[in-house]
């Protein structure tokens, strides 16, 4: 079993991102920092030490964050006040971690400080600076350290990431981030599943016909090409985010809320989920990958037109599967994954269908489905139940209505974005909401039967224009069952 470490408040705080000056660290972790930073969520005496191989002295880091990351604070949470404050908790390290020690970060990182090492860098360098930071004796009981996706590209990478870093680091210090976990509803699902007594009687089949789950991004590869193309959607999204969502449907109810009775459960739907053979993934998974088309009103290119795409890529940029989990709970019930780059419109949603009624008593449903619950991740968070209501007028027609919790205005307190949430809990030494090693690597040994199936059939994927919910292929995967996508 894992022993969390307790946040010791009377500790200071030396945040160590490496890849500091990096898309990741401007767009989301400083901007996340700083609301942390506002809210009074990070100890007295913190700082945060980006580290780069860039020649910054501290003003030119700061121009570079005033730059790059200001302009991803929301206006109404910006304060001038609030931002001086924040800069002066910054501070910059320059250090090529392939070339140089940790010497210059030794030197700068406090003695008896709680030091959390934020590794938003390449998968590639963890080893390396893991290493590096333990000749520096820099890990000590105190050190948590944050590891960012992908972790590893196939199970044998991930295997050796994770021996190379648990050399230094005890598994209870060692956060493997997944930013959907941060998100309030779907930490809301757990609630929503187990809190409810309505809902736990009727979770299960046959009671649940099928379970959709889909991640569409409007936006192309754009500046990612490069990382994109050697990994594809299987590994950016399938067997990381998509995954993580199928285990929180999917779990038995934990004996608590401790970290590891929350991930021994998803270990379970992990180790649950069936294998694929070679013609079950001919069968039941769609790879496909976009061609020009319209977004947003525009035309925009494919993806061999992309900069940075190597000529006749057969890189997936959608995936569609029907999957099982077999137990009990499960058995025979579908799960359709769904993720793709330039899709319709950016929508994360979970949908649960339920059985119709035994009985066809009044006129067919319209849309054939009864009751659904749909949970909405992103752009909006909320949670709609969709009932069959009477029409008003003579006659008993049926018509869907939604009873519907806006999260934004069922509450008012503030809803802290994924990586704002995350960063706290690394701070108070919180590891419910991270992948434990055994979860990971599960992951990968389900994943790579998939990815190396598509290497053996050699078959290139369908294309799908820009802007459209992907190939006609994924809406056929669902049709030969009598079920369709929820847009």
């Amino acid at each position: 079993m894992t022993s969390t470490p307790q946040f010791d408040s009377s500790l200071p705080l030396d945040m160590i991102i490496f890849g500091g000056v990096g898309d990741l660290a401007m767009r989301k972790l400083l901007p996340a920092l700083y609301m942390a930073h506002l809210h009074g969520n990070l100890p007295p005496g913190t700082r945060i030490i980006s580290t780069g191989r860039q020649e910054y002295d501290r003003t030119a880091y700061l121009a570079f964050v005033e730059e790059h990351s200001r302009p991803f604070i929301s206006t109404e949470n910006f304060t001038d006040e609030a931002w001086r404050s924040f800069q002066q908790l910054l501070e910059f390290v320059r250090i090529d971690v392939e070339k140089d020690g940790m010497a210059p970060l030794a030197k700068v990182s406090r003695q008896g400080a709680e030091r959390v090492f934020y590794l938003a860098t390449a998968p590639s360098l963890f080893t390396t600076i893991c290493d590096k930071l333990s000749e520096a004796g820099l890990v000590d009981r105190n050190a948590r350290v944050v590891l960012e996706k992908p972790l590893g590209r196939d199970l044998a990478s991930a295997v050796e990431i994770n021996e190379a870093v648990g050399k230094h680091f005890d598994e209870s210090q060692i956060y493997r981030i997944d930013h959907y976990l941060g998100k309030e509803t779907v930490q809301n699902l757990m609630v929503l599943r187990f809190g409810n007594s309505i809902l736990e009687p009727l979770w299960r089949a046959p009671n649940i016909t099928s379970v959709q789950i889909t991640v569409a991004e409007e936006v192309g590869v754009g500046s990612r090409a490069g990382f994109y193309d050697s990994a594809g959607a299987m590994r950016d999204m399938v067997q990381n985010h998509l995954l993580q969502l199928l285990c929180i449907v999917a779990m038995e109810p934990p004996a608590s809320l401790a970290p590891d009775a929350v991930r021994d459960e998803k270990l379970k739907v992990l180790r649950s989920l069936r294998r694929f053979s070679l013609a079950s993934i001919a069968r039941d998974t769609v790879r496909g990958q976009y061609v020009r088309g319209v977004s947003g009103n525009q035309e925009v290119p494919g993806y061999l037109e992309e900069r940075n795409v190597p000529a006749g890529s057969n890189t997936e940029t959608f995936v569609a599967m029907r999957a099982y989990v077999d137990t009990w709970r499960w058995s025979k019930v579908p799960f359709y994954l769904r993720t793709g780059k330039r899709m319709a419109r950016r929508s994360s949603k979970i949908v649960i269908e339920f059985a119709n009624p035994p009985f066809p008593l009044f006129p067919e449903t319209p849309g054939g489905v009864a009751n659904r619950l749909v949970i909405e991740l992103q752009p909006e968070e909320a949670i709609k139940l969709q009932l069959m209501a009477k029409q008003p007028g003579s006659g008993m027609q049926m018509q869907q209505v939604a009873l519907n919790l806006d999260l934004q205005s069922a509450f008012s307190q503030r809803r802290a974005e994924a990586y704002e949430r995350l960063l706290i809990d690394v701070v108070r030494g919180r590891l419910t909401h991270f992948m434990r090693r055994d979860e990971l690597e599960a992951a990968w040994e389900w994943a790579d039967p998939i990815i190396n199936g598509w290497s053996t059939l050699a078959e290139k994927p369908y294309p799908y224009a820009a802007g459209t919910w992907g190939p006609s292929e994924s809406f056929a995967l669902l049709a030969r069952d009598g079920f369709s996508w929820v847009e």
